[in-house]
């Protein structure tokens, strides 16, 4: 909405309520007679009748004109100036991130912050293990039996070291960025393959795939030497200039001896991104030699021996170009980019990044990286073992690493005003955008998320708060001039690959948790002047998104929210689910209505309007910050929020609406599980939920240190009864009837008692508050920091070491890690939890 609108739902005067009501059709209302007699029936009665079919047509045309004007501004980007200057992603704004590991999606693969980028990627496969076309490892799979595997260190900038375990074989990959030029600069790659096991006898042979392509009309020109193998690719782009890739001979690990390797080429069209392994594996289908000298040959498949064009496509295709090589492991062979603008400025008096030189450049960054580590989050001087140290340099880096760049359209289905109506409707395109995000789960979740992306850039902002900028300039975007972001973006053919048809589409009048507010809050009390200076851009954008989440998520009663977007009471599911606010099946009312109140929300809303009343009183915004600060004032009331939320009979927080408990899934053939409900009849009432939301009130520091409240929270959050495990807290207390049970027959719990490192960070970070503050609860808060922090880092630092992985989420019964893996996106928040950084 306009930065200078009223908010329209704090409490109204006698004469509006009397108004509303008047709109409502309730008291107030006159019912079209007033008292005096009917008048004569001809002329008057047609002239009535034309009056009521003009009417009609007006107001038809009236909600044509409307559904028109809604649907065009789902789609419609938002007016305000952007919060990143224009072309912020070109090499001439930000050459240090216009190369980068921007494909989280692939196990190793590099491209360029473009609409139209560059990519290159790595494909492996071992030779000989099963009949027929070996296994092509290329895209991070979740059940593809790879793993672990991650990244041991990466700066989210210049480098980077990952480890890949694939049954017998351990992968290294490596890369170094060296600037120059006006294209951003050079880089180079090294793959390292070597046995898993020390005295392996029967080493196997394995072919490397290194490719490039293109997504336009630029042009590749390889130049091939003898047997196949390319002495180097040669290309130019108007953001990339002259440039060239060039393989070089493979050498044993850590040495420079050379190894011997079979290569083949293969130069095609681009068919699209999804279909790039498609593409690579069908074309393995000749079978070629190895012979190393005074060695025995072996059969591989391999692709087409010699370099010709295949399966040319329509112009402007773009093209792939893929170098195969054949080696017996161990190996590392080296893959190198040269920017010309760089080559050019240097005079050519660098040496190529390689070999030795390459070396050098990797453990300079190692040490750099390690020193910088140390000094931001001080583990070593907190006392952490060395084991824990490299626990949070894995969550760090793997975060990092699993930064990615999109670009595309997304599927947005407009909000019609009325709930339900945009089922009708059929999805429009959002226009192109870009998004630089970071992601939670290279294997199944490599695309941004909204609810995600505030817990990730908590960490990020303490290693580099020019990422923290440049994502959340990105996010802010995303407005759509209503002031919407799309919880989930799904931008590009490779991320839409990805997920699901009936996932695609974006409901413009759906939201999700406003948790990029929490590193705004960070930006905030920092004071660091280029993080102001971002605040002062952003925050026309801020404030349209929170005012659009005021006026579109309210509630039935002043100063109350509800989600929209809840399911439906379909007879197969236990509790409708809640996809927008993050908690997707933690129970809420059983039966969905307009007369919910949605505490979560409620609590979030609270902490925006709070931050957003500091944030315009910093910036001088005088007119926002008076037209915040009553709402602000009202929202942290906390006689206000026990009006609304404080459930006297359960003893805690919580949720209203239409709800009785009685509620199960029962099997009814043929059908299956159905739901049944029994009695009481569901009536409006608080729900009997005790869990994370309970707690919100608490985790966003909202109640005073003298509160009422404060103690039973407390006593709630460490009853093992209830919320306390030896893992962390759980999400729903071992107490409630929905604990650990399934919300339909083949959709299991999910937040229904499983430990979730974001929420046990934020009660990580409130029971460090309230332990720093003066009150009656400060010692307890303080020992049951201490206590809880000793219980989340040693479960995942056991998890990790068991399986090499951080989870999505944590049994709250043995502590085994359960859900899509690897998750570095806010389990990362381990390492913040580790240096008591909140």
């Amino acid at each position: 909405m306009a930065r200078g609108e009223r908010w329209r739902r704090a409490a109204p005067a006698d004469g509006a309520r009397t108004a509303q009501r008047a709109a409502r059709g309730g008291p107030g209302r006159r019912d079209g007679r007033d008292g005096r007699g009917g008048g004569a029936r001809g002329t008057t009665g047609g002239v009535a009748l034309a009056v009521v079919v003009l009417s009609l047509a007006l107001g038809l045309s009236g909600r044509w004109m409307l559904a028109l004007y809604r649907a065009r501004r789902a789609v419609t980007l938002h007016s305000a100036p952007p919060a990143l200057p224009p072309d912020s992603s070109s090499p001439a704004v930000t050459p240090d991130l216009f190369w980068g590991t921007y494909r989280p999606h692939v196990y190793f693969g590099m491209k360029t912050r473009s609409s139209k980028p560059l990519l290159t990627g790595l494909m492996w496969a071992q030779q000989g293990t099963t009949p027929g076309t070996p296994k092509l490892r290329h895209t991070c799979e979740q059940g593809d039996g790879v793993g672990p595997y991650g990244w041991e260190f990466h700066d989210g900038l210049s480098f980077g070291r990952q480890h890949i375990q694939d049954g017998a074989l351990r992968l290294t990959t490596e890369f170094v960025k060296r600037p120059g030029g006006q294209h951003g600069g050079d880089w180079s790659w090294r793959v390292t393959i070597e046995p898993q096991a020390s005295g392996t006898s029967a080493l196997p042979l394995v072919s490397l795939f290194f490719y490039v392509v293109t997504d336009g009309k630029e042009v590749l020109l390889p130049e091939v030497g003898t047997k196949g193998q390319l002495k180097f690719i040669s290309g130019h782009t108007s953001e990339l200039g002259d440039f060239r890739f060039t393989l070089l001979p493979p050498t044993g690990p850590g040495d420079t001896a050379p190894k011997h390797g079979s290569y083949n080429v293969f130069w095609s069209s681009n068919p699209g991104l999804p279909l790039l392994t498609e593409l690579v594996k069908s074309h393995l289908n000749s079978w070629f030699q190895h012979r190393p000298q005074g060695a025995s040959a072996e059969r591989y498949l391999g692709l087409p021996g010699s370099l010709k064009w295949e399966d040319r496509g329509p112009s402007g295709q773009g093209q792939v170009l893929v170098q195969q090589v054949t080696l017996k492991v161990p190996f590392s062979v080296e893959f190198v980019f040269e920017s010309g603008s760089a080559q050019a400025e240097r005079n050519q008096a660098l040496k190529q990044l390689a070999g030795s030189l390459l070396t050098q450049a990797l453990e300079s960054h190692v040490k750099a990286f390690r020193e910088r580590f140390e000094k931001t989050f001080k583990l070593k001087e907190k006392g952490l073992t060395p084991g824990e140290q490299a626990l949070g340099q894995a969550a760090l880096s793997g975060l990092l690493g699993g930064i990615g760049y999109f670009y595309g359209q997304g599927l947005v289905l407009p909000d019609m005003g009325v709930e339900g109506s945009e089922q009708k409707m059929d999805p429009a395109l959002f226009p192109p955008v870009p998004l630089f995000t970071a992601v939670p789960s290279r294997s199944f979740f490599p695309r941004g998320f909204l609810w995600d992306e505030g817990f990730h850039q908590l960490l990020i902002q303490r290693w580099d708060p020019g990422l923290t900028r440049e994502a959340l300039g990105h996010w802010l975007g995303l407005l759509n001039a209503d002031g919407w972001i799309g919880r989930e973006q799904i931008l590009g053919d490779e991320a839409r690959a990805r997920v699901p048809p009936e996932f695609l589409v974006q409901q413009a009048a759906h939201a999700n948790p406003p948790t990029l507010l929490l590193p705004v809050a960070h930006m905030l009390e920092g004071g660091d002047p280029a993080d102001l200076a971002f605040l002062q851009k952003a925050f026309p954008r801020l404030h349209a998104w929170f005012s659009w989440l005021h006026q579109s998520q309210g509630g039935p009663l002043p100063l109350s929210y509800r989600w929209r977007g809840r399911d439906p009471a379909l007879p197969t599911l236990l509790n409708p689910k809640t996809l927008p606010s993050g908690l997707d099946d933690y129970p809420r009312a059983s039966h969905p209505s307009a007369t919910e109140r949605h505490l979560d929300l409620r609590c979030w809303m609270a902490l925006g309007a709070r931050l957003l009343t500091r944030l315009a009183e910093h910036l001088g915004e005088a007119e926002v910050a008076a037209e915040l600060g009553p709402l602000a004032a009202s929202l942290e009331a906390e006689e206000s929020l026990d009006e609304l939320h404080w459930a006297s009979e359960l003893g805690f927080f919580a949720d209203f609406g239409n709800h009785t408990k009685a509620v199960q899934l029962k099997p009814k053939p043929p059908q299956g599980l159905v739901r049944v409900v029994g009695r009481p009849p569901p009536r409006l009432q608080h729900v009997d939920a005790l869990g994370y939301v309970s707690l919100f009130p608490f985790l966003l520091r909202l109640l005073d240190p003298n509160s009422s409240h404060l103690g039973p929270l407390l006593d709630i959050l460490a009853d093992s009864r209830h919320l306390w495990s030896p893992f962390g807290l759980r999400s729903l207390a071992a107490s409630s009837p929905f604990y650990g049970q399934h919300n339909s027959e083949h959709d299991p719990p999910y937040w229904r008692g499983a430990v979730w490192l974001n929420i046990n960070y934020l009660a990580l970070g409130a029971l460090h508050h309230y332990g720093h503050l003066e009150g009656p609860h400060q010692a307890r808060a303080a020992k049951l920091h201490s206590e809880l922090r000793a219980n989340v880092v040693g479960n995942v630092w056991q998890q990790y070491q068991a399986t090499g992985f951080l989870w999505e989420q944590y049994s709250d019964r043995d502590g085994r890690g359960m859900g899509c893996r690897p998750f570095q996106g806010w389990t990362s928040l381990v390492l913040l939890a580790m240096a008591e950084d909140y």
